[in-house]
Formats: structure tokens, sequence, C-alpha cells
């Protein structure tokens, strides 16, 4: 559980994985994008797709913020193998994550063959790579979400993730769901679709037992810390 009273805005930067929108996606969004990943001490910086790897790459070497990006995005309607090839040349261009979306259909029809066949081509494919599984929760039923959770701890991924952040994001009560279903797993959990207003949704999430909240508002949120202990929804600060 992370320790918000333990946390300046530097510390925090760990929490968030900041991103760029495919509809944003120039490659100089991208570089501005890293750099502010760089500047407010992020975990991660994520591309929409592994074409502009290199380019993240370059920009975040020498730092500790982790080149990554997603793989089957935004739908994972492809098959197994297709996402395990782009995972495989994600890896190999220098990501140090990856984000897989689950292919929702085969969940919603029930084929969970298909989906620990898929993940651990996906787990396979991402070598030493944090590896993080997206749901998009508001498609899924709380079972569904269950079932999804259960099979990426049964195959060791790193992360089970809400969501893509196209669609609509987590309620609090589909992030517990996933919550109960890893309680005594190593998997973390990472939130992304936070909802207007995103500031205060993420600190509650974060409060909730979130491990990572992957966004492109992640600057605005960092920000906003400090107004957040003024309301009183984050902790005083307790070096």
């Amino acid at each position: 559980m992370i320790d918000l009273s333990k946390m300046d805005k530097w510390a925090l930067g760990k929490c968030f994985d900041h991103s760029v929108l495919p509809k944003e996606t120039t490659e100089a969004d991208i570089r501005s994008g890293c750099r502010e990943a760089v500047k407010y001490n992020c975990a991660a910086f994520y591309s929409a797709s592994p074409y502009w790897t290199p380019v993240v790459v370059e920009e975040l070497a020498g730092t500790d913020v982790l080149p990554a990006t997603g793989i089957g995005f935004p739908f994972g309607v492809v098959p197994s193998k297709i996402k395990a090839l782009e995972t495989e040349y994600a890896v190999k261009a220098g990501c140090k994550a990856v984000d897989t979306v689950i292919n929702v259909g085969a969940l919603r029809s029930g084929d969970v063959l298909e989906i620990r066949t898929e993940l651990q081509d996906f787990k396979a494919a991402a070598g030493d790579a944090l590896t993080k599984v997206i749901l998009d929760v508001a498609f899924l039923t709380d079972e569904q979400i269950k079932i999804a959770c259960e099979i990426i701890a049964e195959v060791g991924c790193d992360y089970a993730k809400t969501a893509t952040g196209q669609f609509e994001g987590p309620t609090m009560d589909q992030f517990l769901v996933m919550k109960k279903a890893l309680m005594g797993t190593p998997v973390k959990l990472k939130v992304a679709g936070v909802k207007f207003p995103r500031p205060q949704n993420a600190y509650a999430f974060l409060l909730a037992g979130a491990d990572l909240i992957g966004t492109r508002a992640a600057i605005e949120i960092i920000n906003a810390l400090d107004t957040m202990r003024e309301i009183g929804l984050v902790p005083a600060y307790q070096p």
C-alpha cells in the first residue's frame, strides 16, 4: 500500500505512468511527453504503439523513466500470435514495460482458454520487461473481471490494469473487485481511465490500493497534491 503521507511531488511521480493518446500522437507530442515524464519523475512513458519506441528510448536515455508501449491497443481483438510478435518487436526496440489489451470479446464469450493462451504468449514474448494486462472493465461483469484477474495471476504477469483510457473508465467498485481477486498474489494494480475530476479520483484510487495510475493527465494530478492535502483528501506530509 502506498503511503501518501511520505510523498512529496517528486516521490509521487513514481506512482504514475505518463502517456500520450493516439489522436494526439506526433513525434513532437511524443518527445514533449517524454520530457514531462522525466521532469516529474514518472515511472514510465507510454506511446500507444511500438512505432514510436525508438523516439521514446532516445528521449529517455540516461534516465530511470521506463520506455513503454501498448500492445493490441486499443481494442485487443487480434490473434494472440500477433500480440506476441508486437510485444517482441517492442522489447527488441527498447521497451522495458508493455501493456497488452486483453481480448475482451473472447473473455465475454467465455473463452478462458484463449485468454490464458494469449497471456502466456504475451508473458513469454515480453522477457524481462514489466507485463501489464488491460481489462477494460467497463465492458465486463464482475465475474469476468474476477476470472481475468485469476488468469493474470496464474500466468505470472506483473500488473492487472483497469482500462485503456479510451473508453469508460473504472468505478471504484470494479477496482475493488480486481483488488479482492488478486489479494494474496504478487500482481500489482494499475488504474487507467480515471474519470473527471481526475485529481480527486486518481488520489482516491491510490488511497484504495492502486500501485500505479496510467494517464495523460499525470502532470495535472501530481501538481494537485498540495490542494488535495489542503482539502483533507490526502494526509499531511510527514517526512
